[in-house]
């Protein structure tokens, strides 16, 4: 079997010392006779599971002690519901700075809920930008402030905290969380689908200030209420185990490779090499995202002829280059290299890309 280089935007390419482990535990799990997604989520053993993956989180993200962390089934779309939900009075506003196709996600998913103000919004210059902080309409009296730090479509990335004062700032961290160290004492509420850089898709983390669980927000079911997950350890119903199991061997394989500070540099250098493949290619490749607002988890490129698209992806996979093909809303090429991604790969699609331009420029 060779693995090839797998540029999917999520679910993502995995640790391959992550996938050998799972593989070599999936028929016991340390003597306990049976699978770990065969024992009961109430159990000593997943219970060793789940501590184990929140210890380790915390120590990866250096959370505070006034943080609650979560990790619950569904993706981060169920959350921006939840969010609303959880913090805001019925028809109170919210401030929503929209910077991409996931933040119109969140977005919509709110709408049913409170009054969502759009503080600043992208999309006139086609999601390629941020709009400026000293032009963004917040409102005085907002619940919170919601923004997505990184969007893996249009790959526009935050590179800084906003300021929002004393209202609480909200984060769509699905795609660039545990890139690189963040002060998590800045914002009310982290989330992120697991699918990118934490692990398999079918698990999010929701890392909540506790002062902030205290808003009695909207009527809701139980299942709806981040406190009562809380008080539940997570454990309100029956987790996706087998998926927070191997988001526990993510958080352990990054301790084991020097951390988010080891990987911020990572990240550094294999988004600096494929800029620079494209800005250097002379037009044969282009990325129209503002260089300050750039993604260092997913680069979207285009080639100067849209006939050569399929050979370019044809070729790729046959280089053991996979899942090239930009989102369907932006068309194009994307190259999403998260944590897992090893450097390797994205020199071989560097060299790949250099290759191809000689044969077809």
């Amino acid at each position: 079997m060779s693995r090839a280089f797998n540029f999917s935007a999520g679910p993502a390419t995995l640790p391959e010392p992550v996938l050998l482990q799972a593989q070599s535990e999936l028929l016991e799990w340390n003597n306990a006779g049976a699978s770990i997604v065969e024992l009961s989520h109430r159990g000593p053993e997943f219970i060793q599971v789940a501590a184990e993956a929140e210890r380790d989180l915390r120590a990866l993200m250096s959370i505070p002690e006034d943080y609650a962390v979560l990790f619950l089934q569904g993706g981060a779309t169920a959350q921006q519901a939840l969010i609303a939900l959880n913090f805001a009075n019925p028809g109170q506003t919210v401030d929503y700075v929209v910077t991409g196709h996931w933040g119109k996600t969140a977005l919509k998913q709110v709408k049913p809920y409170v009054n969502a103000n759009i503080a600043a919004n992208g999309e006139a210059d086609g999601f390629r930008t941020i709009p400026a902080r000293d032009t963004w309409a917040l409102s005085k009296d907002a619940a919170y402030v919601h923004y997505t730090a990184n969007e893996t479509i249009h790959g526009v990335e935050f590179r800084d905290i906003p300021d929002t004062g004393d209202v609480p700032l909200i984060g769509d961290f699905s795609s660039s969380i545990v890139s690189e160290p963040l002060d998590v004492s800045k914002f009310g509420v982290i989330y992120a689908g697991a699918q990118k850089n934490l692990g398999p898709v079918g698990v999010s983390v929701v890392i909540v200030k506790r002062e902030l669980l205290e808003r009695a927000g909207q009527p809701r079911a139980e299942i709806f209420d981040y406190r009562a997950h809380v008080k539940g350890e997570s454990m309100l119903n029956t987790p996706p185990t087998w998926n927070w199991y191997l988001a526990g061997l993510v958080f352990k394989w990054m301790l084991a490779e020097g951390g988010v500070e080891e990987f911020a540099k990572r990240n550094d250098r294999k988004s600096k090499l494929l800029y620079s493949v494209i800005d250097n290619s002379g037009g044969f490749y282009r990325n129209e995202v503002a260089t300050a607002a750039r993604s260092r988890m997913n680069v979207p490129f285009f080639l100067k002829d849209e006939a050569l698209d399929k050979p370019f992806l044809k070729q790729a996979q046959d280089a053991g280059l996979i899942s090239l093909k930009g989102h369907r809303a932006l068309g194009g090429m994307r190259a999403s290299i998260y944590n897992a991604m090893p450097e390797e790969g994205v020199q071989a699609l560097a060299a790949f890309m250099q290759d191809f331009q000689q044969r077809h420029g």
